[in-house]
């Protein structure tokens, strides 16, 4: 089974339909979509010089250095477009890989490989590359309490892939969508009329529809710290402290007491995370795990016997 991401590995409870669905699920749509746009009316170019009938064998060398993500991604990539796909794992999601190693062999028909190569490679080199990000981050602060999320800050119908990979790479997952937890940011706060309307309302909303959901608020000035503080308790979970620098997360981390999770957000990056972890925050989250991560060099080579 794919591993659980959105029922078992977020913080929050999903509620909508699309939550409802198992992530196995969700990956059988995306795989089906991805190769419905690759294949089109049909692999032409396979199909004009390989018998249908023929079988192969292929194997996934690594080229670059850096953390592996993506083989379960793999095995139901081919597992999908063929279930009769041996497909045989020399290495795991999360291994270190180094240049020249092998991470996997596939034996099926060649129209099969052929067919999936590209789709198994754009997940495995993405994922490979945000775990490998992830990973330096998360050993950067690895001495502190201080955990690391993500955000929805990701590909437009490869978050799923893009959260997973986040999960292998040792960081935590952040809501998965709109639909999963109340975060009341800057926007919200401003359009509904004030931080203490925002949380008010959201709260009576919240009570009224009989959601499992938590609520997130996000604060701007140490004067908005103290506003959460006085009105959230029993309604605010976690406090964001957006922008904040260090010094004024212990500042306001000393107002919170303890009363609310916290996160800091907002311009962290390899160069300052230390000193974000210093001050005891619980959480930093970091769009860059996802938009600033590289895709890593893989490649599916056919085995030619003979």
């Amino acid at each position: 089974m794919f591993p659980e991401i959105l029922s078992k590995n977020l913080n929050f409870p999903c509620i909508s339909f699309a939550a409802m669905k198992t992530n196995d699920e969700m990956l059988e749509h995306l795989i089906k979509e991805a190769l419905n746009e690759d294949v089109g009316d049909g692999d032409h170019s396979t199909l004009s010089c390989i018998p249908a009938d023929k079988k192969g064998k292929a194997v996934l060398k690594i080229k670059q250095d850096g953390v592996l993500a993506g083989m379960n991604v793999a095995e139901k990539i081919l597992h999908f477009a063929e279930p009769s796909c041996i497909f045989k794992a020399y290495k795991k999601d999360g291994d270190e890989m180094k240049n020249g190693e092998i991470a996997f062999e596939a034996e099926a028909h060649i129209h099969t490989i052929l067919k999936c190569e590209r789709l198994v490679l754009n997940c495995m080199q993405r994922m490979s590359g945000i775990a490998t990000l992830t990973r330096e981050y998360v050993d950067k602060i690895k001495n502190y309490k201080t955990k690391i999320l993500d955000t929805r800050k990701a590909t437009p119908n490869f978050r799923l892939l893009e959260k997973e990979a986040v999960k292998i790479g040792g960081a935590v997952n952040h809501r998965f969508g709109l639909y999963d937890m109340i975060m009341l940011k800057d926007n919200h706060i401003d359009y509904a009329g004030g931080l203490e309307t925002a949380v008010s309302k959201a709260f009576e909303y919240v009570q009224s529809k009989q959601l499992n959901l938590k609520i997130e608020v996000e604060t701007r000035t140490i004067d908005d710290v103290k506003k959460v503080c006085a009105i959230g308790k029993g309604k605010v979970f976690r406090i964001m402290l957006d922008n904040f620098s260090p010094e004024k997360i212990a500042e306001a981390l000393k107002m919170i007491n303890g009363d609310f999770e916290t996160e800091a957000s907002g311009g962290i990056n390899l160069d300052n995370i230390i000193s974000y972890a210093e001050t005891g925050v619980d959480y930093v989250s970091i769009g860059g795990l996802i938009h600033q991560a590289k895709s890593l060099d893989l490649s599916l080579k056919a085995v030619v016997v003979g």
